[in-house]
């Protein structure tokens, strides 16, 4: 069964090391070798720009993930297709796998809104406007004082809708998630869980889960064991409990996955990398039916993006 993944962390860690091969290195969770392997038809890669990083290099920092992306990602594997708009992802044709960029935090273009119009024209496709910590557009789970969108903020979300640009709330503080749902036309949480299961700042609530369920968005669990039962190991059994979860709030035609491989440093049992996907879905078409499957794994995420 294809899969579509809507995070992980590969453009970060070929940065850090550009002797990784994205091909077959075994130090990437979702190296070419294992996307293959484990069925993965569609990957988001992330651009992360680490905190510490002066805010005047960051937007440098940004483009140099994105050209790792053009030259090593899509330049040196023919069957890797960028995604640059979104019939290509209802086009992917067999044997291709579909890459696509998102921008998670908008401290890369601070409040410089031509450097944003930049990021559209070199393929962002979903922006998160924070990590944990708090910037220009708002606050993130981190932050302690908790506060929403700032003018600059709402005028990104404005922008992502004009561009049919998706808007993820993965790591906002509440008050700046509700700003997100009342503004955004394309709202999901791209590597999320349950707060009710794991009181993690990063999980949402039931009634944050029930907004994006009621605005058509998504959410993809993630595969993170501290977000899943709050240790530093889980089980594929415990990641199932937030899916489960989640249906049982109506979000079955909403959940999508989103593994946060290569960003995360504890793995779920036998879910240690891409190549074993094969684990998830067997364990999920034990407890649903194949077509309830298939939407978690690809065809919610397909009825989601924008037309």
């Amino acid at each position: 069964m294809n899969v579509f993944d809507l995070h992980c962390d590969v453009l970060l860690r070929l940065s850090e090391n550009r002797e990784r091969n994205f091909k077959n290195s075994q130090e990437l969770n979702a190296s070419l070798a294992r996307l293959q392997s484990g069925n993965v038809k569609l990957q988001l890669f992330a651009v992360f720009i680490e905190p510490d990083i002066p805010s005047d290099q960051k937007f440098q920092a940004a483009l140099e993930q994105i050209d790792l992306f053009h030259t090593e990602v899509i330049a040196k594997n023919p069957n890797v297709k960028k995604i640059v708009d979104w019939d290509d992802v209802r086009n992917l044709k067999d044997g291709e796998i579909g890459a696509m960029l998102t921008l998670e935090g908008a401290d890369a273009f601070g409040n410089d809104l031509a450097k944003l119009r930049t990021f559209y024209e070199l393929g962002i496709k979903s922006i998160g406007l924070t990590w944990n910590n708090a910037n220009l557009c708002a606050d993130g789970a981190g932050e302690p004082r908790g506060g929403g969108l700032t003018e600059l903020g709402f005028e990104v979300v404005k922008l992502n809708n004009e561009r049919k640009v998706l808007t993820d709330v993965s790591h906002l503080s509440q008050n700046a998630f509700w700003d997100v749902i009342n503004a955004a036309e394309y709202p999901l949480a791209t590597h999320s869980n349950s707060m009710t299961l794991c009181e993690h700042p990063r999980n949402l609530t039931d009634e944050q889960a029930q907004a994006l369920f009621k605005k058509n968005g998504l959410i993809g669990v993630v595969f993170n064991p501290p977000f899943i039962t709050g240790e530093e190991t889980s089980t594929i059994d415990d990641l199932l409990k937030h899916v489960e979860h989640f249906c049982e709030l109506g979000g079955k035609d909403h959940i999508a996955f989103g593994s946060d491989f290569d960003g995360i440093s504890y793995f779920v049992r036998d879910l240690e990398h891409a190549g074993k996907y094969g684990n998830f879905v067997d364990a999920l078409l034990k407890r649903y039916k194949e077509d309830e499957v298939k939407g978690f794994a690809y065809n919610n995420f397909l009825r989601f993006i924008p037309r």
